[in-house]
Protein backbone atom coordinates (compact mmCIF):
# COMPACT_ATOMS: atom_id res chain seq x y z
CA UNK A 1 0.00 0.00 0.00
CA UNK A 2 3.05 2.23 0.93
CA UNK A 3 4.33 1.53 -3.20
CA UNK A 4 1.32 2.98 -4.42
CA UNK A 5 0.76 5.94 -2.15
CA UNK A 6 4.50 7.41 -3.22
CA UNK A 7 3.84 6.52 -6.80
CA UNK A 8 1.00 8.33 -6.96
CA UNK A 9 2.36 11.24 -4.94
CA UNK A 10 5.84 11.06 -7.40
CA UNK A 11 3.06 11.00 -10.06
CA UNK A 12 1.64 13.92 -8.34
CA UNK A 13 4.38 16.04 -7.77
CA UNK A 14 5.58 15.41 -11.24
CA UNK A 15 2.23 16.89 -12.68
CA UNK A 16 2.18 19.95 -10.69
CA UNK A 17 6.28 20.91 -11.30
CA UNK A 18 5.49 20.51 -15.22
CA UNK A 19 2.25 22.55 -14.83
CA UNK A 20 3.80 25.18 -12.90
CA UNK A 21 6.34 25.14 -15.50
CA UNK A 22 3.37 25.79 -17.91
CA UNK A 23 1.85 28.56 -15.82
CA UNK A 24 5.08 30.80 -15.47
CA UNK A 25 5.55 30.50 -19.63
CA UNK A 26 2.12 31.54 -19.68
CA UNK A 27 2.73 34.76 -17.16
CA UNK A 28 6.17 35.32 -19.65
CA UNK A 29 4.03 34.97 -22.42
CA UNK A 30 1.21 37.21 -21.10
CA UNK A 31 3.84 39.87 -19.57
CA UNK A 32 4.93 40.30 -23.61
CA UNK A 33 2.25 39.86 -25.82
CA UNK A 34 -0.37 42.23 -23.90
CA UNK A 35 0.60 45.43 -25.29
CA UNK A 36 1.21 44.51 -28.54
CA UNK A 37 -2.62 42.45 -28.29
CA UNK A 38 -4.13 45.77 -26.49
CA UNK A 39 -2.88 48.21 -28.96
CA UNK A 40 -4.18 46.01 -32.04
CA UNK A 41 -7.66 45.60 -30.15
CA UNK A 42 -7.26 49.72 -29.66
CA UNK A 43 -6.79 50.35 -33.35
CA UNK A 44 -9.79 47.83 -34.22
CA UNK A 45 -12.47 49.49 -31.60
CA UNK A 46 -11.15 53.04 -30.90
CA UNK A 47 -11.96 52.25 -26.91
CA UNK A 48 -9.42 51.06 -24.64
CA UNK A 49 -11.70 50.08 -22.23
CA UNK A 50 -12.92 47.55 -25.24
CA UNK A 51 -9.62 46.94 -26.17
CA UNK A 52 -8.31 46.08 -22.30
CA UNK A 53 -11.82 43.32 -22.18
CA UNK A 54 -11.18 41.99 -25.57
CA UNK A 55 -7.44 41.75 -24.75
CA UNK A 56 -8.49 39.57 -21.36
CA UNK A 57 -10.64 37.63 -23.32
CA UNK A 58 -7.90 36.79 -25.90
CA UNK A 59 -5.93 35.37 -22.63
CA UNK A 60 -8.63 33.68 -21.06
CA UNK A 61 -8.97 31.86 -23.89
CA UNK A 62 -5.37 31.12 -24.96
CA UNK A 63 -5.39 29.69 -21.01
CA UNK A 64 -8.03 27.27 -21.64
CA UNK A 65 -6.07 25.93 -23.79
CA UNK A 66 -2.37 26.58 -23.00
CA UNK A 67 -1.70 22.85 -21.98
CA UNK A 68 -1.98 21.73 -25.92
CA UNK A 69 -0.72 25.12 -27.82
CA UNK A 70 2.21 26.30 -25.51
CA UNK A 71 5.15 24.50 -27.10
CA UNK A 72 3.77 23.70 -30.43
CA UNK A 73 1.83 27.31 -31.92
CA UNK A 74 3.15 30.37 -32.92
CA UNK A 75 1.82 32.00 -30.11
CA UNK A 76 2.24 35.57 -31.52
CA UNK A 77 -0.12 34.57 -34.58
CA UNK A 78 -2.60 32.10 -32.61
CA UNK A 79 -2.56 35.35 -30.08
CA UNK A 80 -3.50 37.81 -32.99
CA UNK A 81 -5.93 34.70 -34.63
CA UNK A 82 -8.14 34.79 -31.08
CA UNK A 83 -8.20 38.80 -30.55
CA UNK A 84 -9.46 39.34 -33.73
CA UNK A 85 -12.50 36.56 -33.48
CA UNK A 86 -12.98 38.20 -30.17
CA UNK A 87 -13.33 41.53 -31.79
CA UNK A 88 -15.56 40.00 -34.72
CA UNK A 89 -17.69 38.31 -32.41
CA UNK A 90 -17.92 41.45 -30.27
CA UNK A 91 -19.02 43.80 -33.53
CA UNK A 92 -21.65 41.15 -34.34
CA UNK A 93 -22.95 41.37 -31.23
CA UNK A 94 -23.07 45.20 -30.77
CA UNK A 95 -25.91 46.96 -32.54
CA UNK A 96 -24.78 48.74 -36.22
CA UNK A 97 -26.48 51.78 -34.66
CA UNK A 98 -24.50 52.05 -31.42
CA UNK A 99 -22.17 54.60 -31.57
CA UNK A 100 -18.95 54.58 -29.11
CA UNK A 101 -18.34 58.34 -28.14
CA UNK A 102 -16.07 60.01 -25.98
CA UNK A 103 -17.08 63.32 -26.12
CA UNK A 104 -14.99 65.71 -23.72
CA UNK A 105 -16.69 69.09 -22.00
CA UNK A 106 -14.39 72.24 -23.67
CA UNK A 107 -11.46 73.05 -21.80
CA UNK A 108 -9.81 76.17 -21.73
CA UNK A 109 -6.17 76.06 -22.88
CA UNK A 110 -3.90 75.16 -25.64
CA UNK A 111 -5.50 73.91 -28.82
CA UNK A 112 -4.63 69.86 -28.88
CA UNK A 113 -1.91 69.35 -30.97
CA UNK A 114 -1.15 68.13 -34.45
CA UNK A 115 -0.41 65.11 -33.36
CA UNK A 116 -3.06 64.54 -31.54
CA UNK A 117 -5.56 65.68 -33.95
CA UNK A 118 -3.67 63.64 -36.32
CA UNK A 119 -4.83 60.65 -34.51
CA UNK A 120 -7.98 61.34 -34.16
CA UNK A 121 -8.77 61.68 -37.92
CA UNK A 122 -6.97 59.28 -38.50
CA UNK A 123 -8.82 56.90 -36.16
CA UNK A 124 -12.23 58.26 -37.39
CA UNK A 125 -11.30 57.86 -41.15
CA UNK A 126 -10.49 54.13 -39.89
CA UNK A 127 -13.63 53.68 -38.14
CA UNK A 128 -15.69 53.88 -41.38
CA UNK A 129 -14.04 50.97 -42.90
CA UNK A 130 -15.77 47.32 -42.47
CA UNK A 131 -14.32 45.25 -39.56
CA UNK A 132 -12.48 42.67 -42.03
CA UNK A 133 -10.93 45.99 -43.77
CA UNK A 134 -10.01 47.54 -40.73
CA UNK A 135 -7.97 44.32 -39.47
CA UNK A 136 -5.84 44.40 -43.00
CA UNK A 137 -4.90 47.52 -42.76
CA UNK A 138 -4.17 47.39 -39.25
CA UNK A 139 -2.18 44.33 -40.10
CA UNK A 140 -0.43 45.21 -43.12
CA UNK A 141 0.62 49.14 -42.11
CA UNK A 142 0.36 49.26 -38.40
CA UNK A 143 1.83 45.70 -37.25
CA UNK A 144 3.66 45.45 -40.83
CA UNK A 145 2.87 42.00 -41.57
CA UNK A 146 3.50 41.01 -45.25
CA UNK A 147 0.36 39.95 -47.79
CA UNK A 148 0.60 36.22 -46.67
CA UNK A 149 0.67 36.06 -43.10
CA UNK A 150 -2.12 38.66 -42.87
CA UNK A 151 -3.73 36.28 -45.53
CA UNK A 152 -3.03 33.46 -43.02
CA UNK A 153 -4.13 35.31 -39.19
CA UNK A 154 -7.93 36.02 -40.98
CA UNK A 155 -7.74 32.85 -43.19
CA UNK A 156 -8.63 34.81 -46.82
CA UNK A 157 -6.48 34.53 -49.64
CA UNK A 158 -3.76 36.69 -50.33
CA UNK A 159 -5.49 37.83 -53.61
CA UNK A 160 -8.13 38.84 -51.10
CA UNK A 161 -6.08 40.57 -49.08
CA UNK A 162 -3.91 42.83 -51.59
CA UNK A 163 -7.99 43.90 -53.25
CA UNK A 164 -9.49 45.01 -49.83
CA UNK A 165 -6.62 46.69 -48.98
CA UNK A 166 -6.31 48.25 -51.78
CA UNK A 167 -10.17 49.22 -51.71
CA UNK A 168 -9.48 50.19 -48.30
CA UNK A 169 -6.50 52.57 -48.65
CA UNK A 170 -8.50 54.32 -51.76
CA UNK A 171 -11.12 54.70 -49.38
CA UNK A 172 -8.94 56.82 -46.62
CA UNK A 173 -7.41 58.88 -49.23
CA UNK A 174 -11.24 60.17 -50.16
CA UNK A 175 -12.11 60.47 -46.71
CA UNK A 176 -8.75 62.08 -45.73
CA UNK A 177 -8.36 63.97 -48.67
CA UNK A 178 -5.51 65.38 -51.00
CA UNK A 179 -4.54 67.76 -47.90
CA UNK A 180 -3.97 65.44 -45.39
CA UNK A 181 -0.64 65.45 -44.36
CA UNK A 182 -0.16 61.37 -44.13
CA UNK A 183 0.05 61.60 -47.87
Amino acid sequence: MTDIVSSESGWSFSWRRERAARDEDFAAFVAAATPRLRRTAYLMCRDWHLAQDVTQLTLAKMYACWGRIWRTANLEAYSRRVLLNAIFDQRRRRSDAEVVLADLPDRPGPPLAPTADLHVTLMQALATLPVRDQAIVVLRHWEDHSVDTVAEILGLSASVVKMRNQRALARLRELLGADFPGE
